[in-house]
């Protein structure tokens, strides 16, 4: 697919915020499955039953009041649609493609309550592990190596590598409405990497980041979580596309089997725009539901930084969910030259307006396992990579950019934590990352989070929260002013109050009248006393800038997964890198 030229767009004045992006508080007042703004159809699919031909189709997500039966089949003949996939058990999401004419009839249905887009996903060691601070061998820490935890990884496979030997299970979801999965039988070791595939690439490399043995280079670009199990869940095709449908299903998978597979970790590094509000959109539901059942879920925060404020991608709008953005390195161990990758999403998100990402972790130019003969491989042979640099032709390794990096070395450090207690949850994961990170001097924490990785940190780290959503931007139109959430109070825990979690990061100022919030207006019953204007936190060049709100992009395209290291797939044999330098 070739990238889209860019174009101009109105642009979005900070008076109109409060009519655009309804606060999440103010959904309250809609009936169940509803928002006063977006009704029972997602503006997307809106969009497009009216840009197309009335005979030509649509692909939906359907959110019945009930699990779907004979009446909600029926309903689905009458409109001449066709269900494309099932989901497991009770849930009352149904995939289905129907004419775009259809749409409408199928919103105005009483046993429908919610129509959302089967929206198009795609993609978003030795130096990165030094700067997230990975444990030294001689330290108490320096033993873990994510022995007796799982992680899923929902992305385009894993293809055999002797870095990858923990595979256990793998499941297609591509094309494959009923997939059979493939287990690592005790009798039959292996059985599972023999079966896995990858035509694209980029969920081997992100494997490698996650549970790579690093036996192809004497260990120097292991991943983070060696000894830890992975189960490759593969909904991505060879050209890095899948739909929402495919993950969904994927997400439900992970929630049957998590007990029996002891699946703790979930990684996520793909994504779509966000076009509803968090409430409604399927993917978030899914992975909260993953989270609220014991799974720590990381995703990667999406690679549209360059577009300003507000490019965070779903499913990272969840407020439980941990976000991560990158960071660059710039090829030392040292953190101190440590930068904000340029391509690295920005909050707050869209519609709720929650602050993310929630950290940083190194994700530019990194070296990790390469599918040899894969899209991405043949695509960008320059990136190839030498494990031994005695053997130069013997390239086991492939360097990649983005956020997709960043995520699967949070995910690691969290598997981790987790050999270290087991008894953690998903919260309290999440805010000893937070509370950890390596505080930047300045800055927006609507780029950067609560700071970089630290690994050691984070397993030196106590305290404890029964869960950790993120907080809540909460801006005053008539002061240019920015409040937020005091997570201490969110939380319930006062160790982990904001001023802790984003530290210097923000240029904060005493913004109350006596003990009484200057945002009592906005609901909030004890947000943080202080705030900040906006121009701290978005100059007035960046403030909602012309491509953050409404982007025409329907999804990260080739040319936005090409971001993370191709300018334009068409140019990748001259080279022109657009990670950062």
């Amino acid at each position: 697919m070739m990238a889209r030229p860019r174009t101009s767009r109105p642009r979005v004045v900070p008076a109109l915020i409060f009519a655009l992006l309804v606060p999440a508080a103010l959904a309250d007042a809609a009936p169940a499955g509803q928002h006063p703004q977006y009704g029972k159809l997602s503006a997307r699919v809106r969009e497009r039953a009216a840009t197309r031909r009335k005979s030509e189709t649509v692909d939906v997500l359907v959110r019945f009041r009930k699990a779907p039966g004979a009446n909600e089949r029926s309903l689905t003949d009458r409109l001449g649609g066709r269900i494309r996939r099932h989901f497991r058990g009770s849930s009352r999401w149904i995939a289905l493609r129907l004419p775009a004419a259809a749409v409408a009839a199928l919103a105005d249905s009483p046993d429908v309550e919610f129509v959302a887009s089967d929206e198009p996903v795609a993609l978003a060691m030795d130096i990165a592990r030094q700067a997230a601070n990975e444990p030294g061998p001689f330290t108490p820490e320096g033993s873990l190596r994510g022995a007796g935890v799982t992680i899923a990884m929902v992305d385009s496979g894993v293809a055999p590598h002797p870095d990858l030997q923990t595979l256990v299970a793998s499941v297609d979801f591509v094309g494959n409405p009923s997939p059979t999965p493939v287990f690592d039988l005790p009798d039959d070791p292996g059985r599972a990497e023999a079966a896995s595939v990858d035509p694209n690439g980029h969920g081997t490399h992100v494997a490698g980041i996650l549970v790579g043995s690093g036996a192809a280079s004497g260990g120097r670009l292991a991943g983070i979580a060696p000894a830890a199990s992975l189960v490759s869940l593969r909904v991505l095709d060879g050209a890095g596309s899948g739909t929402t449908s495919d993950v969904l299903a994927a997400l439900q998978w992970v929630l049957a089997n998590k007990d029996s597979l002891d699946i703790r970790v979930l990684n996520l590094s793909l994504g779509h725009p966000v076009y509803e509000p968090a409430a409604l959109d399927p993917l978030v539901q899914e992975v909260e539901t993953l989270w609220h059942a014991g799974v720590v879920v990381v995703c990667s925060a999406g690679n549209e930084g360059r577009d300003g404020d507000g490019t965070i991608t779903s499913p990272c709008n969840s407020r439980e969910v941990i976000t991560v953005g990158a960071s660059n390195t710039q090829g030392t161990p040292d953190t101190s030259d440590d930068t904000l990758a340029t391509y690295s999403s920005r909050g707050p998100t869209l519609v709720d307006l929650v602050a993310k990402p929630d950290l940083i972790a190194p994700g530019n130019r990194i070296v990790s396992t390469r599918a040899a003969g894969s899209y991405l491989d043949l695509l960008a042979p320059e990136r190839r990579v030498a494990g031994d640099p005695a053997f130069p032709d013997v390239t086991q390794y492939f360097e990649l950019s983005g956020t997709s990096m960043a995520s699967p070395m949070v995910a690691g450090a969290v598997a981790l934590m987790l050999e270290q207690d087991p008894s953690l949850n998903p919260g309290t994961v999440k805010a000893r990352l937070m509370l950890s990170a390596r505080k930047p001097a300045a800055g927006s924490p609507l780029a950067t989070g609560a700071g970089l990785l630290d690994i050691t940190g984070a397993l030196g780290t106590t305290g404890d929260v029964a869960d950790a959503p993120s907080p809540l931007v909460l801006p005053d139109a008539d002061t240019g002013e920015l409040g937020f959430e005091n997570t201490a109070a969110l939380w319930s825990a006062p160790a982990f109050s904001l001023r802790a979690i984003w530290s210097s990061a923000v240029l904060w100022s005493e913004s109350t009248a006596g003990d009484e919030p200057i945002l009592r207006s906005y609901g909030v019953q004890q947000p943080d006393t202080t705030v900040t204007p906006y121009a701290t936190l978005w100059s007035e060049a960046t403030l909602w800038s012309e491509a953050t709100l409404w982007s025409e992009s329907t999804l990260w395209s080739e040319a936005v997964l090409w971001s993370e290291c191709v300018a334009d797939p068409l140019l990748a044999s001259e080279a022109q890198l657009v990670d950062d330098p």
